[in-house]
């Protein structure tokens, strides 16, 4: 579904993701995990667009993104750390907006957001403004904003960051339900929550990658240590 082939990105002489390789398969959440500075966010901003590789590439579907990025755009919906959403808006004027950005047809807008708005928990504040909303239920709007045209792949920046514990329970069971017809990549720095709702886990460090393991694996491997140890030996050292 999605093939990460030697991506390299330079800051000036500073390289922020070194030559990773690795292929995320349809249908599957991974958790796109490392500290802060590792190069996760760069990594999706190229997956997404917004920045340029120096050099490798990266294959979504048929398409690759040096030749076909308007069609990879297509493909994929994109939460960054923080929601791109106007806070004095109503959450269902808002969702219409974005509707029209994304071009969906006049009949298609409401039957559409209304699947959003369920898919999400959102019904009982699409008639509140953004502004008074928790940090939780804005998340929401922005995973409904993510989903908007019904892209295959879904990326998620820190979809937890500064939830409280019921807040990150609620998001996790939405990625969950999006996770049984989209292909997910996300990230967190909450690793119980990557361990719970992810079937693969990947771990970039310094730019490079240091880890690739499925659900099960982790599983196995933290019947003698917990998961906090083992990211702490795998990413230690290298700062």
């Amino acid at each position: 579904m999605i093939k990460f082939e030697n991506l390299t990105k330079y800051y000036g002489d500073v390289c922020a993701v070194d030559h990773i390789s690795f292929e995320v398969n349809k249908g599957e959440i991974l958790g796109f995990l490392g500290p802060n500075g590792a190069g996760k966010t760069t990594t999706y901003r190229i997956l997404t667009g917004y920045l340029q590789a120096t050099s490798g590439t990266i294959k979504v579907k048929d398409f690759d993104i040096h030749e076909d990025l308007l069609e990879i755009k297509k493909l994929i919906g994109y939460l960054p750390e923080s929601a791109p959403v106007y806070h004095d808006m109503l959450v269902y004027d808002y969702l219409n907006y974005v509707a029209d950005i994304r071009g969906i047809p006049g009949s298609e807008k409401l039957p559409h957001i209304k699947q959003l708005a369920d898919l999400c928990s959102l019904n009982e504040v699409m008639h509140k403004t953004v502004n008074e909303l928790s940090k939780g239920y804005r998340q929401r709007v922005g995973i409904a904003h993510a989903l908007m045209g019904d892209p295959e792949i879904l990326v998620l920046d820190e979809p937890t960051v500064g939830l409280d514990p019921n807040q990150i329970a609620e998001t996790r069971e939405i990625i969950k339900r999006i996770g049984r017809e989209k292909t997910i990549i996300f990230s967190t720095h909450i690793l119980s929550e990557a361990q719970a709702t992810c079937d693969r886990i990947v771990i970039i460090n310094n730019g490079k990658l240091t880890a690739d393991f499925t659900s099960e694996e982790l599983a196995e491997m933290t019947k003698n240590e917990s998961f906090e140890d083992i990211f702490r030996k795998i990413t230690k050292g290298d700062h």
